[in-house]
Order: C-alpha cells, then structure tokens, then sequence
C-alpha cells in the first residue's frame, strides 16, 4: 500500500467560480477497450445531452486502454470532427489506470466517468456533478441499489452486486450503497491528493477509492440512477470478483495497520470563518454508547458460549476466569477500534493492559455473584447460573464503559491541535485527533482554478 505523500491541507469548499469561456467545467472520462462498434454512437449521445442540458463547458476525453481494433482510430476521428472531444491512449489495460493517468493531467474542476455502454440514463449526469459544482460535495456515485433508483439486469449481475455490497458493509464499514457503479465524479482538488493513495489499477480502483475518501470524511453523494445493463458486456464475473476480494483484504488490512497517509485530506471544520476557530470536534456521546452496547452484546454472547464450553471440563469458578478473560481482550479490542475510532497500533499495549484492569473488576461481579449464588443453593441449575451471570455483566457493562471512556480510551484535547483557518498551516486529520481517537467531522474543500498546480507535479 502506497504512503507517500505531502504533508498538506484542503481548504474549505466553496461554490466553483465562474471560468473564462472556453475552460471546461466537466470533464467526462470514457474507458474504453477494443470498443469500436459502441465508441461513436456513445461519444455522439453523450455529446448532444451535454450540448442541450449542461450549464457549463465541457469535455468528453476517450481513454483508449490499448485497444487491439480500430477504437483508436474511431476515437481519433471523433476529436477531429467534435471540438469538446479529446483522446488519450494507454499502452495497458485497466480502467482505473485509465482514470487516474486522465483525471491526474485534467486542468476541469470537476472530473467524472461513465461506461461506454452509457446504461446510465444520461439525466442523472447533471444532478450527480451539480453537488460538487455548488462546493456541497467532494464526490458523487450513481447508485443501482437506491430505493427510487429503476434498474433493468438479469438476476446473476442484481446477487453479485449485492453480495459485494454487503461484504463491503461487513468488512470495511462502507457506507455507500453502490460501488461498482460505472458512474462517478469527483472534484480535481481531491483527486489531486487522494489518486495517489490508490494502489488498484482495475475494476477495484472505484471501491478503493470510496473506502479510502469515506475514511478520511470527505462528503460522498449518492445519486439514484435508471439503469438498464448491457447485455454484451464483456467483465469476467469470477476473475473480477476474486481481485475485489483481494482488495478488501488489501485495504482492510491497510486501515486496521493504519499505514494509509488519510492526513492529507484534513481541511477546516466548516465553511462559515467562525467554525474555524473551533479547536476539535467532540465525539458524540451517543454514538459511542450505541457501538458499545453493540459490541458489548456481541461479546456476552462470546463469553456466554465459552463460559459453556469451559464449564463442560473445569469448575464454574476457572470456566467464568477463562471465558471473560478472552472475551474481555477481544472486546477491548473491538471498542478500541469501532467505539472510540482509536486506529494503528500505537498504544494498543496500553489499552490492554487498562482493559485487563476493567477486566479484574468485571471478574470480581461476576465471581462474587456465583459465589453468593453458592452460598444460597448447593447445586444450582446451569440456566439459573447464566442467569445471575447476565445480570452480573449487566453491572460491569455500565462500569466498563465508564472506565473506558473516562481512563482507557479518554478524549484528550490537545492544545497544540487547531482546526486550519485560511492561509495557515496547522493541521489535524479529517475526523481524527493528536491522540489518534476518531472523531466526527465535515471536511471542507476549495475549487480548483485553471491556475492551480498541475496534479503530475504532486510528488
């Protein structure tokens, strides 16, 4: 995973000012490979709705992924006969080689992509760019699975898109509803610092590019999208589905190590002067509370089934120890990393070794009610026994969570952490404190002018 980067900050967003006739807002970016029978019937399509509908200049850039037929030379004869067409050629295949080698040498505020095939109705196009025009926005992606959203596709394609979604969910915490949607725009501020960070040059570009802005707070909307699926396409469902896979792990295994550079996508708190003189972000009481209570019934039901287990060879006394003992590490864990946002492995030593102090206190509930449980009857029945085990976490929970909040994982305010005001260089990470705590924040971003640094000189 990539980690280069330099150090820097977005600004705040704010609405693209208006640019010198002639200077493309829009820039849409059309991937193509051996596409010489859909390439023209598209770019005319594409480009008689733009003429029609879209406010702004534009430009439609053919991105050829080295194409073995006569996509090169359709895409060269329609740059000569349509003055808002451009083409670009790449020696190797890859759809997300080709967004990032355009994307990164386009001078338009605004870049985005569609599939050749165009089974995105076309009227979606100006509400899925208008939120990043305005400055609302960092990204935008048409979504397929969206409650308004009309979608024509056999039922193979609707699982598969599902499942992965879900996996996504589950896996990597994403929040988006659709990632595979060949319909995206971005704003070329951000892609300036976020292509960089992105390691895959296939069909996972999208997906980590979503995973990698969503981390790192920037504003992602979603559009709802009529689609109708090409019965023609030519993706290799499986070999396509095994490198999505592998990039989950890639990526996951990347955020959880915190190896990613997602600083370089802080920016100011909010648009207004006064929000940047806030000093941090509070992190929400409620929230907290919510993903506690989540991973703390998840963890009872994990000691719950290995207090059984144990219990079946040793005595209720040593079962309990064991049991809470190894779901006590793995619920420090978990609520050091979806509770309190605490990434990396800094610390994470520490916070243990506090955990196992909860952990004491919770074993001291829980064994004094089974040993008062003794005293009251000989023999007690095993489901009485969960019982006052139950009622016993009950207790250490509400404690636990205390202890957590207020010793193991407390909310530092560090003095020398300021939010950046314009035209200063202090800096926190978008959503994320000095002492490496994950806080809730609204990343703000700046248009990018035509003066701007050209995104090949971002080293």
């Amino acid at each position: 995973m990539r980690t280069d980067s330099s150090p820097g900050t977005l600004p705040a967003r704010e609405h693209l000012p208006a640019a010198p006739a002639g200077t493309p807002v829009l820039d849409v970016v059309i991937p193509v490979y051996n596409e010489e029978k859909d390439l023209q019937p598209c770019v005319r399509r594409l480009h008689d709705h733009l003429a029609r509908t879209f406010p702004y200049a534009f430009r439609i850039t053919i991105a050829d992924n080295a194409s073995t037929d006569a996509t090169l030379q359709v895409a060269t004869r329609l740059a000569a006969e349509i003055p808002e067409v451009t083409t670009f050629r790449l020696e190797q295949k890859g759809r997300g080689r080709a967004l990032r080698a355009v994307w990164s040498a386009s001078d338009a505020p605004v870049l985005a992509y569609m599939d050749v095939d165009l089974s995105t109705d076309l009227n979606a196009l100006l509400p899925l760019v208008a939120p990043l025009i305005s400055g609302h926005s960092d990204m935008a992606i048409g979504s397929r699975l969206a409650r308004s959203s009309r979608v024509v596709r056999g039922p193979k394609r609707e699982f598969i898109s599902r499942a992965y979604n879900l996996i996504l969910r589950g896996s990597l915490q994403a929040r988006f509803s659709d990632a595979q949607c060949g319909f995206k725009a971005i704003r070329r501020d951000v892609a300036q610092v976020l292509l960089p960070l992105i390691e895959d040059t296939g069909w996972f570009f999208d997906t980590e590019m979503l995973v990698l802005a969503e981390r790192a707070g920037l504003r992602i909307h979603e559009v709802p999208v009529d689609w109708v699926d090409d019965p023609d396409s030519t993706v290799h469902i499986v070999k396509t589905a095994t490198d999505d896979l592998r990039g989950v792990w890639r990526v996951g295994r990347a955020l959880a190590t915190g190896s990613l550079p997602l600083d370089r996508l802080t920016r100011p708190f909010g648009d207004d002067p006064r929000d940047r003189e806030i000093k941090d972000v509070p992190r929400g009481l409620a929230r907290q509370l919510v993903g506690f209570c989540v991973v703390g019934g998840l963890s009872t039901l994990f000691y719950l089934l290995l207090y059984s287990g144990f219990r079946v060879f040793t005595g209720s006394q040593a079962a309990n120890a064991l049991a809470l003992l190894v779901s006590a590490i793995a619920n420090t864990a978990a609520n050091r990393r979806l509770t309190f946002g605490v990434r990396g492995r800094g610390g994470a030593v520490r916070h243990q070794a506090q955990g196992l102090v909860v952990f004491g206190i919770g074993l001291a509930l829980t064994s004094g009610s089974l040993a008062a449980l003794g005293a009251a009857t000989s023999e007690p029945a095993h489901s009485t026994e969960l019982a006052v085990l139950i009622a016993a976490n009950l207790a250490a929970t509400v404690l636990r969570f205390l202890l957590f909040r207020a010793w193991v994982f407390p909310d530092r305010h560090d003095s020398g952490t300021t939010v950046v005001a314009s035209h200063r260089t202090d800096q926190f990470r978008a959503g994320e404190a000095a002492d490496g705590t994950w806080r809730d924040a609204t990343v703000q971003l700046l248009p990018v002018r035509p003066h701007d640094t050209d995104a090949r000189d971002l080293r």
